[in-house]
This record gives C-alpha cells, sequence and structure tokens, in this order.
C-alpha cells in the first residue's frame, strides 16, 4: 500500500513540473508580422508559417529543455539560412533566437496569438 501512494506520489511531483512549464504550443505573431503556429512534431515542436509571404514554410524545430525553454534550429524564410536557436517562453512573449557559432545571435521578440 505505501508502495503504491509513493508511486503516485511521485508521478504528481513529475506531472507538476510539466505543467508548470510555460506552454510553446500555438499561435505567435513574428516582430516581421506574420503569424507562426507551433505544434508538436514527435519529441519536438515544429515552427511553421501560417500567414505573410512565406506562409506554410516550416521554419523550425525545437526540442523542449524544461522550464519554459527550447533548443532546435531556426531559417530565416527570406534567404533559406538555418541557425541554432532558442526559444523562451515568459507569459505571452517568446524570445526567438537565432545564431551562428553561438556567437553571433539575433533575438526577436513573438506575442501570442
Amino acid at each position: 500500500m505505501k508502495s503504491r501512494i509513493c508511486l503516485a506520489l511521485a508521478g504528481l511531483i513529475a506531472l507538476s513540473g510539466t505543467a508548470m512549464a510555460e506552454p510553446i504550443v500555438g499561435n505567435w505573431r513574428t516582430e516581421p508580422g506574420a503569424i507562426a503556429r507551433i505544434a508538436p512534431c514527435g519529441d519536438q515542436v515544429c515552427v511553421t508559417l501560417t500567414s505573410g509571404d512565406h506562409s506554410g514554410k516550416q521554419i523550425g524545430k525545437m526540442t523542449p529543455q524544461g522550464e519554459g525553454r527550447y533548443r532546435g534550429t531556426i531559417t530565416d524564410p527570406a534567404d533559406e539560412r538555418t541557425y541554432s536557436g532558442n526559444a523562451t517562453v515568459t507569459g505571452n512573449t517568446l524570445a526567438m533566437q537565432g545564431c551562428v557559432a553561438a556567437i553571433f545571435c539575433r533575438t526577436q521578440t513573438w506575442t501570442r496569438q
């Protein structure tokens, strides 16, 4: 009986950490004004533009790192260059960062739609 209670308690603790993380899934307005949909794709999330000049183009794939942080790749749809990417969700804002050689980085702030 005690082992079942301990197992149930451990499960609740594990789930509470996941539930407290900021969700990245949803629609986001990029700085240039397009809408990007972030949706699960396997064990990652995929970033696809749903409006603007590059509508329908997948521009990123990221893996959850915990606590609202994600790491993967992000592509500039205008020039098709792919960069290492980081994303951090804080409430209704998303800091989307692309880096070259982990030194030269550019960050955009996206807002939840």
